[in-house]
């Protein structure tokens, strides 16, 4: 069913598509919108799950970490101080292996306070073991809600969907609304090969002696790496019923570039404007969007930009002291490398700043201009 629709919402009909059977909620702006919507589901009897309002994020992730661990498939969403409230739970559920799929709406971190985007919140919890979906489009959202379940319960890893705040949650577009049924068939129940049941008693995350803890974390990395397979397998299942697929990165005009831009969330959108003036005008210029960044897709990335010379990156967030995070994860997928490209890293978008197409205008001028980076970090919004 096509239909016009906000961003939070297409995230709700994914879940409730998804057949979520637990939503533990808590409001923050700019998410809520996701869990007022899974209450109204819930209230009319379309979405027929346990809709818990607890009293904060961190309880919400407890709920979520309790349903999942009984066999349920759990659902919550939630923003900045939210989701850095949740940060020791994040490690619990993913390292019970808890499929827990949540939506996070990137907000940026306070102080100081601001309800706009920026990505640094959830890239701040890239170590925690969660799989991460960076997406672009209100489509892209509500069919990686649906991937994202199917991918997790395959690998016992829990996924977070990441959507940037008014850029893609507040605004409305044309979504096609999966077809129930088909979902169901791509989507089959979740039976988990183990659960806590009174009449099976066993315990999870208990205390674990040094000559166990490797072994067992030993195990999450291995299920990270799977994950990537994992990923493109769920992928193609859903392009033959859907005909629609995203994969671990898309390459935009790549094959001939001189110079490609890097990219997630909704800023791809606009690269790909300028990206074509500048093809227009016989400039070789192309883009990779990176849409899962756990796992890292370090061999696809390498792919697409074997031979190309300078790669410019816009972080719209940044780990302090070191930079742009997918400039340096960039670094470090070509750190073995013999030939690599020069990585040129910008921070552009920090608390809800509009990358324009003017910015990355800017970003491709500078990057052609220079032989080399001459600083760490560029800062195009500073030099407007």
């Amino acid at each position: 069913m096509k239909t016009v629709i906000e961003g939070s919402h297409a995230v709700s009909y994914g879940v409730m598509l998804s057949r979520a059977e637990v939503i533990s909620a808590y409001p923050i702006t700019p998410q809520t919108h996701i869990v007022e919507k899974l209450s109204e589901l819930c209230a009319t009897g379309e979405l027929k799950a346990k809709f818990l309002m607890v009293e904060s994020e961190h309880s919400a992730m407890a709920s979520c970490i309790g349903a999942s661990a009984v066999g349920a498939r759990a659902f919550t969403a939630t923003s900045s101080q939210g989701l850095a409230l949740m940060h020791e739970l994040l490690h619990w559920a993913s390292g019970a292996r808890l499929p827990i799929v949540m939506a996070n709406v990137n907000r940026t971190l306070a102080p100081p306070w601001n309800i706009w985007c920026d990505q640094t919140d959830s890239l701040s919890q890239r170590d925690t073991g969660w799989l991460q979906f960076y997406c672009e489009s209100s489509q892209e959202a509500i069919d990686t809600v649906i991937q994202a379940y199917k991918i997790s319960e395959r690998v016992s890893l829990p996924s977070m969907v990441v959507l940037d705040a008014f850029y893609l949650s507040h605004t409305f577009e044309p979504v096609d609304i999966p077809d129930r049924e088909r979902v169901d068939r791509f989507l089959p129940p979740y039976e988990p090969k183990y659960k806590l049941d009174p009449k099976d008693p066993k315990s999870i995350g208990s205390l674990t002696p040094p000559d166990l803890f490797t072994e067992i974390k030993y195990q999450m990395q291995r299920a990270m790496e799977e994950a990537k397979s994992v990923i493109l397998q769920v992928d193609d299942e859903y392009l033959k019923v859907f005909g629609r697929r995203y994969g671990l990165v898309e390459a935009y005009r790549c094959e001939d570039a001189e110079l490609v831009l890097i990219t997630s969330g909704t800023a791809s959108s606009t690269s790909r404007e300028v990206i074509d003036r500048y093809r227009d005008e016989g400039k070789a210029i192309g883009m990779l969007k990176i849409r899962t960044f756990r796992p890292f897709p370090s061999e696809e990335i390498r792919r697409v930009l074997k031979g190309i010379p300078k790669v410019a990156v816009i972080d719209r967030n940044i780990s302090y002291g070191m930079g742009g995070i997918f400039a340096e994860e960039l670094r470090s997928a070509f750190c073995n490398e013999e030939v690599r490209p020069k990585v040129f890293s910008y921070i552009a978008g920090l608390g809800g700043r509009d990358i324009t197409q003017e910015t990355i205008s800017d970003v491709i001028e500078y990057t052609l201009e220079q032989d080399r980076p001459e600083e760490e970090i560029f800062w195009p919004d500073l030099r407007r």
